[in-house]
């Protein structure tokens, strides 16, 4: 499918690169329906990331892995490759981003082991968790000091959906993730920090089932296209996992 295209130069002299566009999925299971659109030999790492150029890591959110694990997937995979990893659940659903300064520090050692192919820290909020300046502050700025990586903020709960927030939001670099299907009015949209745009495609109207059709897919790569053209770098990470359409969506949206 080409609904993605790169925006042409237009113009004399040497183009401006484009941002970068990432299109992945949660994890790197491969589907056999799909495993003849990826290449046949090596780990499932390595095939997909030999086809794909991003993935984001989500059995973070539930166990800790050592450096060690993150450097051996980092050596699998191309220079241009990216991985986004999710924050573990103990800081935003446990604890609610409040007193979480050790374990953070612990999550940064650990997921520095990517090296250059860290891309972003996602950080998915659970719905009952409603905004709170200081909290908001004080974590974001232990984040800031941790990790250079890119973030990306998924809240669920429609406090955080107002100019205070997306003031907050642009000025600690932090962008909003543009979730489907959309839980609350604006989580459908890209915010905060411009950035980084950041689609997670959940699966519509089944949530991580359902499969996306060709229309759904050929809008979503107009919205990416656009993201791009106001300067952002792009992933869009399909999570409709459970039962395997992810991967057939990557596939024909890249």
């Amino acid at each position: 499918m080409s609904a993605v295209a790169v925006p042409g130069s237009g113009g004399r002299g040497r183009a401006k690169a484009a941002p970068a566009l990432r299109i992945g999925t949660a994890g790197w299971s491969i589907d056999k329906r799909y495993a003849d659109g990826l290449p046949a030999s090596g780990s499932n790492l390595e095939r997909y990331a030999r086809r794909l150029n991003a993935v984001e890591i989500n059995s973070s959110f539930r166990r800790r892995h050592k450096p060690s694990t993150y450097e051996r997937w980092a050596s699998s995979v191309p220079e241009e490759f990216r991985f986004s990893v999710k924050l573990p659940e103990e800081i935003t659903h446990d604890r609610g981003l409040v007193g979480c300064d050790e374990i953070l520090k612990i999550f940064a050692a650990e997921t520095a082991g990517l090296g250059s192919k860290l891309g972003t820290w996602l950080i998915q909020l659970p719905p009952k968790l409603a905004f709170d300046a200081k909290t908001f502050d004080s974590f974001f700025d232990l984040v800031n000091g941790c990790s250079d990586a890119m973030v990306a903020i998924e809240p669920r709960n429609a406090t955080w959906f107002t100019e205070e927030v997306e003031s907050r939001l642009i000025e600690r670099r932090i962008a909003r993730v543009a979730a489907d299907p959309a839980r609350v009015p604006g989580s459908g949209e890209p915010g905060g920090w411009r950035g980084l745009a950041y689609f997670r495609w959940h699966g519509s109207p089944r949530m991580y089932y359902s499969d996306y059709d060709r229309q759904a897919l050929f809008s979503l790569g107009r919205r990416l296209e656009s993201a791009r053209l106001w300067g952002a770098e792009t992933w869009c990470i399909f999570d409709n996992t459970a039962a395997g359409a992810a991967l057939g969506n990557t596939l024909e949206l890249s």
